[in-house]
């Protein structure tokens, strides 16, 4: 069984297996001299010997030259897929579709579009270069929509998308679905930290970060984090400066070797972009190798444009002063003191009130910060062209998803023209239906494993009728997505959080009528 014996040392050699396969492709076509097998897929001798070795006889030898057996090709180049070249059209057809249909970039999130035959460059140069079968990708960000592009080429990767972008998580979901594409995407703000359940799970990730010193640092960071394997796995950036200002250029490489990275290649222009001409179009791709893990720490000012850019000042000192003062909090309390974003745990644990400055909130943080929110009360300042304040129908959004636990006041304009005050207030337990009080559980454990939040929210709106079985096989049994319920409500994006709360109520249903 030497075809086992192959499968089993490019399955050792993990994503790296690639090169392996090239050697294959070149056995599988005629002699060739050993020196050959080295040099042009660029494999250590050893590495080549090891694989004739597993080879055994079904490799031929004569001479110092080696082919696999001929009747033996048809069979080596099915189980290995060294069939040849490839025709990637269509492919290209398919991303130029996809980027025309892409939500517009914001340039609040340093959004500048790829060309089309740079999103079909790193599929190509990821599938190439890396045994991508049955591996994990990450791509951290994604508006290039890299992603679709490698699944395109590759169907048999497993792609996760991190992004900050509501939009965009629903569209790339939507394109995955309809084509049946193994993507996965998860709401993240790298400056909050990763979802849990990306942490140590790449085998390669993938990255087209701000171009800040601080933003690149932060992506790099968070990549290192997202790595499996520290040994095998490779961070892969995008990364452009002027060459009239090399000393940024710097800045950003000695953060990268701060944190560990070595350069194992820096591919000049690789990246195209319809923008970006200060740094002529165009950035380079860094295919880096971790040494360790480091500690992540920044900012929350990592881009370039707007309120979230390194030069950004920050709210004003009187609209910090009047969030506080308007923040809900028992009688005769001390107005709380502004706190800044951010969700990876559970915020405002043990305070009576809350008063949160999402003044640089780019969209996602106020959903977020309620979701998160421990206090019954709390108000957040947010900007006044915030997408889900700055209209009745985001406004009738926000409060849709989070009714159950706030009601919502909208103070527009205050306290001044560029900012709005969100009042967040509980609203009653006694009020609530029988199937609002099961959503209200679930949000009010947005941090836990959702099958377990919902089990144990359908437990206590049955006052205990329900066992934890049942509840748990109501659960199961609901029209939701399985791989969402190993999950945390707060690292969905937000279409899926729209989709699963009418979910959450229904179930409640059988609270009524346990026996059913």
């Amino acid at each position: 069984m030497t075809i086992d014996q192959v499968r089993s040392l490019l399955s050792d050699r993990g994503v790296h297996a690639r090169k392996l396969r090239e050697v294959l492709s070149l056995l599988s076509q005629d002699w060739h001299p050993l020196a050959e097998l080295v040099r042009l897929p660029a494999v250590p001798r050893r590495t080549v010997q090891d694989l004739l070795k597993a080879l055994g006889d079904d490799a031929e030898s004569s001479g110092d030259r080696y082919r696999i057996a001929p009747g033996l090709v048809p069979a080596y180049r099915e189980a290995f897929a060294v069939s040849g070249v490839r025709d990637h059209t269509d492919v290209l057809r398919q991303i130029l579709v996809d980027i025309a249909d892409v939500p517009p970039p914001l340039s609040s999130l340093d959004h500048v579009q790829a060309t089309a035959e740079t999103a079909l460059n790193r599929a190509v140069h990821l599938d190439s270069v890396y045994d991508l079968a049955g591996k994990h990708l990450l791509c951290l960000g994604d508006h290039d929509l890299t992603s679709l592009a490698v699944a395109a080429l590759n169907p048999s990767v497993s792609i996760t998308v991190v992004d900050l972008d509501e939009r965009l998580l629903e569209f790339i979901d939507s394109r995955a679905r309809s084509r049946g594409l193994d993507i996965r995407t998860l709401h993240c703000d790298m400056r909050f930290g990763l979802p849990t359940s990306v942490l140590e799970s790449a085998d390669l990730v993938f990255s087209d970060p701000p171009y800040s010193a601080e933003g690149m640092a932060l992506f790099a960071g968070r990549a290192i984090e997202a790595l499996a394997d520290i040994a095998s796995g490779r961070v892969l950036l995008a990364y452009g400066f002027s060459d009239r200002t090399p000393a940024l250029g710097l800045k950003v490489q000695q953060e990268l070797q701060k944190l560990g990275l070595v350069f194992e290649a820096v591919l000049p222009a690789f990246h195209r972009f319809d923008g970006a001409q200060a740094i002529g179009s165009a950035a380079d791709l860094y295919v880096c190798r971790p040494t360790g893990r480091r500690a992540v720490s920044g900012g929350t000012r990592i881009y370039t444009h707007g309120a979230q850019s390194v030069e950004s000042s920050g709210p004003s000192r009187e609209a910090l002063a009047a969030l506080s003062e308007l923040a809900p909090r028992p009688e005769s309390s001390p107005p709380p003191k502004p706190r800044g974003a951010g969700w990876a745990e559970p915020v405002g644990k043990g305070a009576a009130s809350l008063a949160v400055d999402l003044s640089a909130d780019p969209g996602p943080w106020l959903l977020r910060t309620l979701l998160a929110s421990s206090p019954a009360r709390l108000a957040c300042l947010v900007p006044n062209n915030h997408p889900a304040v700055s209209s009745a129908a985001g406004q009738q959004e926000l409060q849709s998803l989070v009714g159950t636990r706030f009601s919502l006041k909208f103070l527009r304009n205050n306290p001044d023209s560029k900012t709005t005050i969100v009042v967040a207030d509980q609203v009653l337990h006694g009020s609530l239906s029988l199937g609002d009080r099961v959503v209200r559980e679930v949000l009010m454990k947005a941090h836990g494993r959702l099958r377990n939040a919902w089990r144990e929210a359908l437990i206590t709106a049955s006052q205990g009728v329900l066992t934890k079985r049942q509840a748990a096989e109501i659960v199961d049994n609901a029209a939701a997505e399985s791989e969402d319920l190993e999950l945390r409500l707060i690292d969905l994006p937000k279409h899926r959080i729209a989709a699963l709360l009418p979910e959450v109520s229904a179930s409640a249903r059988y609270v009524e009528r346990p026996e059913s």
